[in-house]
Order: structure tokens, then C-alpha cells, then sequence
């Protein structure tokens, strides 16, 4: 994933976003973002008073990685949602695999000392 493709706006160094904030940068509809916050668990903006959203510039990558897998290439909403999930398995076992390393490598060197 290219976090700002050329066709988007870059992200601003905020901490939070609102939702037409994010709309801008991700250049998709307000209700498009409403909808997608039901559909893909992994987007989860804060809500505050009123129920306003804020989205974090994890969440904006999130919408961009969504909009690219819906309307780049062509994914379903069930096959995104399956992509990113495989996407989320995957980069679990990679951190599952690096922390193995990590307590081999801690092991190795108690042997040295």
C-alpha cells in the first residue's frame, strides 16, 4: 500500500481528524466513511461528545487502503474484508515470528555472557 498515492492530498501532521477532514483527504463521501465504519471492523474512529467522529492517521491509511482495494481493484466489500483480514493474520504471524527470533537471539546471548 502507497501511503499518499498522487492523487491524493497528503496527511497533514494532526493527531485527529473529523470526518469531513477525512472525506477530503481520502477523497470519498462522509456517508461512504459512515457506512464503511459498519462494514470493515478494522475502522474504528473515536467518538466524542455528540457522537462526532475523529479519525487517527491510521484510520485515514485505512480508508485509503479500502478505497484502493473497492474501487482501484475492483474488490468486493466481502473480498476486501477478507483481504484485509488475511493482511491482519499475516502481519500477526510475522510479529509472532520476529518475537521468536527476538527471545532466540536474547537466549543466545545469556550463553555468550
Amino acid at each position: 500500500m502507497i501511503e499518499n498515492t498522487p492523487q491524493l492530498p497528503s496527511i497533514p501532521t494532526k493527531r485527529y481528524f473529523t470526518i469531513s477532514e477525512a472525506s477530503d483527504l481520502c477523497e470519498v463521501e462522509a456517508h461512504v466513511l459512515r457506512y464503511w465504519e459498519q462494514e470493515f471492523t478494522q475502522l474504528k474512529p473515536i467518538k466524542r461528545r455528540g457522537n462526532r467522529r475523529y479519525y487517527q492517521r491510521h484510520d485515514v491509511l485505512m480508508i485509503r487502503q479500502i478505497k484502493e482495494l473497492l474501487y482501484e481493484n475492483g474488490y468486493t466489500i466481502k473480498g476486501a474484508k477478507q483481504k484485509l483480514s488475511v493482511d491482519e493474520s499475516e502481519k500477526e504471524s510475522k510479529s509472532s515470528a520476529l518475537s521468536d527470533i527476538r527471545s532466540d537471539l536474547e537466549a543466545v546471548i545469556d550463553i555468550l555472557d
